[in-house]
């Protein structure tokens, strides 16, 4: 189980991950579209791109950018398989549950939410 906010808190913690911050287009891009397309993209993406059992590429199926989503996967540790079991214990070698793929949208979306709001108030 995922606790978002430990998590968050969590990544906050890491250089690697707390460095990763949207850029305006990916801004503009979440403002043209819309939060609830964002959210099923990001769903999609945890679908084909991290639920597979095997993936052929593990570790370079998400860019570093391009989207929101993959920027905010990155900042999550939820971009390939071997972050999501050293971060959240979630094992390699068999296909994520729809409960673990929501959570992990879940988080996402809230490190999304997060950036925007952030934005939003400076």
């Amino acid at each position: 189980m995922i606790d978002i906010d430990d998590s968050l808190n969590r990544l906050k913690r890491s250089a690697f991950r707390s460095r990763f911050r949207l850029s305006a287009k990916d801004l503009q891009y979440i403002q043209d579209k819309g939060i609830n397309t964002i959210r099923s993209h990001a769903k999609d993406f945890i679908c084909n791109r991290l639920s597979p059992a095997e993936i052929p590429n593990d570790g370079k199926q998400t860019p570093m950018r391009g989207h929101p989503v993959f920027v905010a996967q990155h900042a999550t540790a939820c971009c390939c398989r071997d972050c999501l079991y050293k971060w959240y214990r979630i094992p390699k070698g068999r296909e994520l549950s729809v409960s673990e793929q929501d959570q992990i949208a879940d988080l996402i979306m809230a490190w999304i939410e997060k950036q925007v709001n952030d934005l939003n108030t400076q």
